[in-house]
């Protein structure tokens, strides 16, 4: 976390340090950063006893199995926010008001060199009917269905994901 800044965005100054791997404090001018979590949501879709699964077009964990989802915007709630990732993802339709929010999760992510905190706000839905996904290339290299016999925790991209698997799906 020490490399987030060579320089104080304020003064220029290298005279300052991170407390608690979190908090950059300029030592000259007193400028104060609070480098804190990002919200990140994510969604478990089940139908038939089979989990919907994406694998990750970019880094981090590219080529990694994923659960649809992404960071909440400024001014959206975490359920606003998975209606608007699978919309923007996979061009599905979810009524907000069938989202279940079952658990929160920390995770490391590393994007571009910077280490961010995340935590993960995980709902879970499950469909009573079939639907047609249209993949966003640039975010997703394929779509899958899974059953609990299927998932390898191995080819899952994220701590936070494996432990939702663990927790949510495998039980």
């Amino acid at each position: 976390m020490a490399e987030l800044f060579k320089y104080c965005p304020n003064c220029g100054s290298e005279n300052h340090e991170f407390i608690n791997s979190h908090r950059f404090e300029c030592k000259d001018c007193g400028f104060v950063y609070y480098h804190n979590m990002a919200a990140a949501v994510m969604v478990i879709i089940e139908r038939n006893g089979k989990y919907l699964f994406t694998i990750r077009n970019n880094e981090p964990a590219k080529g990694k199995l994923d659960f649809p989802g992404g960071f909440v915007d400024p001014g959206e709630t975490a359920a606003e926010a998975v209606v608007r990732e699978l919309k923007e993802e996979l061009d599905l339709d979810l009524n907000i008001d069938d989202l279940q929010l079952i658990d929160t999760e920390a995770n490391d992510y590393l994007f571009k060199n910077i280490p961010y905190r995340t935590l993960d706000v995980i709902f879970k839905i499950t469909l009573d009917h079939d639907v047609v996904l249209k993949k966003e290339d640039s975010e997703i290299q394929d779509v899958m269905w899974l059953s609990k016999d299927e998932i390898d925790l191995d080819k899952i991209g994220f701590r936070s994901m494996k432990k939702v698997v663990e927790k949510h799906v495998l039980k």
